[in-house]
């Protein structure tokens, strides 16, 4: 039985919050007592994800977080739904492809960075305007333990994680003296759709340097998320909340 977090009366935004992780975050969210809209490239499992856990309580929004343009439409149709952006939880992110850095594709590591670094920023780019004028907000971004160490075959994946947690430190430090938190967490490899991206030997890799023995779960991803997201986080800003299962050694 989950511990019961506070997010009655709250509004948020969770991308790629159609499946795997930022599922368990809207259905975790929901439960809390918010009001979320899922930002998503897949609309028809958007939807039905929302269907599952309810349309008066989860909206889906089509939107390329690539695309600067796109995400400012769907953060103008977030805030028709919502009325306010309490929270903004930058969850979308692919895994790319598995070589050696001369080996690495140049069109895979554009496509890592765009989603999973540039799609982070142009949210917060977008949001923190809102956030700033009601003087509240909480946003939590989803990095990875290959930002903070390095994965062997998976340079695109660690740079843009490590990037992320940059911009989560700088984005904290400029939102600080309002009722802002910015935060992130570094969960190991969860077993999503994500794996569908990696080859055997990379998923073996990752599972042998995880001190627990087993990947986390993507429930306990969302739980540690739902705090972050809570008035409760009130002091805390800038930080990584370290979800490796004992891997990280810093």
């Amino acid at each position: 039985m989950s511990n019961a977090i506070d997010l009655q009366g709250r509004t948020a935004i969770v991308t790629g919050g159609a499946q795997g992780i930022g599922r368990a975050v809207v259905e975790r969210f929901a439960a809390s007592g918010a009001k979320v809209v899922i930002f998503d490239r897949d609309a028809p499992l958007a939807a039905s994800t929302a269907a599952a856990i309810g349309r008066d309580t989860v909206t889906p929004v089509t939107v390329d977080v690539t695309s600067l343009a796109d995400v400012e439409r769907a953060v103008a149709e977030a805030l028709a739904a919502l009325g306010r952006i309490d929270i903004l939880v930058n969850n979308a992110g692919i895994a790319g492809p598995n070589h050696t850095v001369w080996d690495y594709p140049e069109a895979a590591w554009r496509q890592v960075m765009a989603i999973n670094l540039d799609g982070p920023f142009f949210c917060c780019r977008a949001v923190a305007p809102h956030m700033i004028a009601q003087n509240y907000g909480r946003i939590v971004n989803v990095a990875s333990i290959a930002g903070k160490e390095g994965n062997p075959n998976a340079s695109a994946y660690s740079a843009s994680k490590a990037g992320v947690i940059a911009l989560t430190k700088s984005l904290g430090k400029e939102l600080a003296g309002y009722d802002i938190a910015v935060n992130c967490v570094t969960p190991a490899a969860a077993r999503t759709a994500i794996f569908d991206q990696m080859s055997q030997q990379h998923i073996d890799y990752m599972l042998s340097k995880i001190p627990r023995g087993r990947f986390v779960q993507v429930d306990e991803v969302a739980a540690t998320i739902a705090f972050a997201a809570s008035q409760d986080c009130s002091f805390t800003t800038g930080a990584v909340f370290d979800l490796s299962g004992g891997r990280a050694t810093y």
